[in-house]
């Protein structure tokens, strides 16, 4: 790694000599992979001006010929004269074969775009070092103009080879910063022939590893929702099930808020008079039985309780806050869900509801909503723009580091192993679907079966049944199947 570096940042005269001293040391004893894995890429590195054309240091598939275009993905340094070699990851002109079955899945993508993520938040402080394209085989699309302004040094490279090229990383002053950006694109490609570091190296490994795989399932903490409630007021948590969205809230509203809000829960039966307020029947003793009288919903008596008290935060936590319509529930009362206002926002009621609302509706500043939202369930209504513009969306992703705390072994197994599928298969909608780590923890190691078998198992079944899980089904079944046999 050490002389790769040395190459990125000085260069040499002998461009071709000094490339292969620096690839056979990645190898063996003193390297960072094993020697068999120098068998799953082949070095090309012409001459400085051999072809005229720009020069490059490419690890290639070894099946592609010694010269000429190559295809399948490859590992790609380019140098220029007024800078470091720029690090990248490239599809061959002649396409993705041999290695379709690499660049075909959506986790390789995925994960370079984690990469490329985590390194501009760790090490670019405030700067963008590092850029992945959305799908790696789209080679009819220009690296984006924004991109090739800022990275101007690199312009002859970007002219031929634009459409190629997937990820990159421009190094910097900090050679820290691009060691970790050249062993995750290591890594990234070996990994993909399947040969990870060595044990030495291993921890490293992880830890490059675990920074991406953050940036790609983020960890969203209760302060970070406090924060967001302060500011916006309005905030919605959505993530697959098991993820901890409704403990999270119902934390939040115990300790953040010391138990000043309360708690509902949306269903499909859900209406505008259960939510804002309405006609409701009340008894009587005039003989008649009933009659039909104005009865506050939810959020009017959230209003009032909340300003009652404008120096204490007040929460309204709605749970499953999308298996209702909630353009229907909310009615004319969307027209208050704005957060920053210059005046108070008022709406008319229908009817007069009393002391201190009567006919005109406002929420006060201190009342914040908080809506939970399960992104696996389709039966449920789709809340449209005007009402996702009023909301801020935070997403809940599964935790590995939660799972490997509490789980048992087995089940850090388990979940290891279906998260290596999900980040490996899934479109991005069907990623929104990775069963949370719930399903993994808070069962001892006599009954963790059972809570597979019972639990997670039944979940798998009926994403596949839905269909929701087309593109990867047959890998979820064999996953089933390593549960049944258990």
């Amino acid at each position: 790694m050490e002389q790769l570096l040395d190459l990125i940042y000085n260069g040499a005269t002998d461009w071709e000599k000094v490339n292969r001293e620096a690839f056979d040391s990645l190898f063996g004893q003193g390297g960072r992979y094993p020697s068999r894995a120098a068998a799953v890429v082949k070095l090309r590195a012409p001459k400085m001006g051999s072809g005229g054309g720009v020069p490059f240091a490419a690890y290639i598939h070894p099946s592609n010929p010694d010269s000429g275009a190559y295809g399948g993905t490859s590992f790609v340094l380019f140098p220029v004269e007024d800078g470091p070699c720029l690090i990248s990851l490239v599809v061959g002109t002649q396409g993705i074969a041999p290695d379709e079955d690499i660049l075909g899945r959506p986790g390789h993508g995925r994960k370079m775009r984690a990469i490329c993520g985590w390194l501009n938040h760790e090490f670019g402080h405030g700067q963008q070092l590092a850029w992945a394209k959305a799908d790696p085989v789209r080679i009819d699309m220009e690296i984006p103009r924004q991109i090739r302004e800022q990275f101007a040094a690199y312009q002859a490279v970007f002219e031929r080879y634009g459409k190629v090229i997937y990820g990159l990383y421009v190094p910097g002053e900090d050679r820290n910063a691009t060691r970790y950006a050249l062993a995750a694109f290591l890594d990234l490609l070996f990994e993909e022939r399947g040969y990870p570091p060595l044990t030495v190296h291993k921890q490293e490994a992880e830890k490059i590893r675990a920074g991406y795989f953050d940036h790609l399932m983020p960890t969203v903490t209760p302060s970070e929702v406090k924060s967001t409630l302060t500011d916006l007021r309005y905030v919605i948590l959505e993530g697959p099930p098991g993820t901890g969205k409704t403990r999270l809230a119902e934390e939040l509203l115990k300790t953040a808020y010391a138990g000043n809000g309360m708690t509902i829960q949306f269903h499909p039966n859900t209406t505008y008079e259960n939510f804002v307020g309405g006609l409701a029947p009340h008894t009587t003793g005039d003989g008649l039985g009933f009659r039909f009288a104005p009865r506050r919903g939810a959020l009017m008596e959230a209003a009032i309780a909340a300003a009652s008290d404008p120096a204490r935060p007040y929460l309204l936590h709605i749970d499953e806050i999308n298996r209702a319509d909630l353009s229907k529930i909310l009615g004319e009362a969307i027209y208050l869900l704005e957060a920053k206002t210059e005046q108070p926002r008022r709406v008319t009621l229908a009817y007069d509801f009393g002391e201190p609302v009567h006919q005109q509706l406002t929420l006060p500043p201190n009342l914040h909503i908080l809506g939970t939202m399960n992104s696996s369930d389709r039966s449920i209504a789709i809340m449209d723009i005007a009402i996702r513009r009023r909301f801020a969306f935070v997403k809940l992703w599964p935790q590995l580091a939660v799972v490997a705390e509490t789980g048992t072994p087995l089940m850090q197994t388990a979940y290891k192993a279906l998260m290596s599928i999900f980040v490996e298969y899934a479109s991005d909608e069907a990623l929104r679907l990775m069963p949370g780590h719930s399903y993994f923890i808070n069962v001892d190691a006599g009954s963790d079966v059972r809570a597979l078998k019972t639990g997670l198992a039944p979940l798998l079944e009926e994403y596949l049944e839905q269909g929701y899980v087309v593109g990867f089904a047959e890998q979820l079944r064999a996953y089933l199947q390593w549960i049944d046999s258990l």
